[in-house]
């Protein structure tokens, strides 16, 4: 029996006929059994994001460098109420090199080594904020192969994630950020950390939480060789 194939998404059935023989007069019927055929998809590429340097825009504060308008679209597919995203970031820790979390430069014997500030928070925040709204990570938008990012203020990352966050039509609801590092101890900088990185956003620092966390000693964060910052953040449509 032979069968041809469908080049549709949709389900289809076959049907399997039983004849009756001659010793056995039992009626002729069919039945069916659902099929789903599958068409393969040409292969979607896309071009990096490409930023052309701004021209009369204003300085930030904390950097000389200036950024226009990224030409991402960042404005998502789907308009949802809600969009939760997702930031991770890790870096080595060498001596000679400022510890900078969150905005605040920590006292401690070595620092993050990366290509800006290696601020592993607002670089774990720009991720979680571009991941709920679908965009590109951090590191496609500013590559590190960009010298123009060279020991950039990562506070530059954050207004931008902002920008396009607003531009999508959407609020901070909250954000929940955890620091994993061995030492130093960051109780006594929490409420900087906390205070800096909610003026940054533009949103009230009840809606943002940090946390620290030790790594028991284990592998490279509990060695005091690396740290790492998981965040998560909800957006709400204004």
């Amino acid at each position: 029996m032979a069968m041809s194939a469908s080049s549709s998404l949709t389900a289809s059935s076959y049907s399997f006929p039983f004849t009756k023989s001659s010793s056995n007069p039992i009626p002729i019927f069919s039945c069916s059994f659902p099929l789903k055929h599958h068409t393969l998809l040409p292969n979607l590429k896309s071009s990096p994001p490409r930023f052309v340097p701004a021209s009369g825009a204003a300085a930030t504060p904390t950097t000389s460098i200036e950024i226009e308008k990224s030409p991402i679209s960042a404005t998502p597919s789907k308009v949802l109420p809600f969009r939760v995203g997702h930031g991770f970031d890790l870096h080595r820790l060498e001596p000679g090199y400022p510890l900078i979390i969150g905005g605040i430069n920590i006292p401690h014997d070595r620092g993050c080594e990366a290509h800006s500030d290696g601020d592993v928070l607002l670089h774990c925040v720009v991720d979680a904020i571009l991941g709920a709204l679908g965009l590109p990570d951090i590191g496609q938008i500013f590559p590190d192969s960009d010298p123009k990012w060279k020991g950039c203020d990562s506070s530059v990352f954050v207004h931008e994630s902002v920008r396009l966050m607003h531009e999508a039509g959407y609020d901070i609801g909250n954000l929940d950020a955890t620091l994993i590092l061995q030492r130093p101890k960051l109780s006594p900088h929490k409420d900087a950390i906390k205070a800096n990185l909610s003026a940054l956003l533009g949103v009230d620092a009840s809606v943002v939480n940090i946390k620290a966390k030790t790594h028991e000693k284990v592998d490279s964060l509990g060695e005091n060789r690396s740290i790492a910052a998981h965040t998560v953040v909800l957006l709400m449509k204004k």
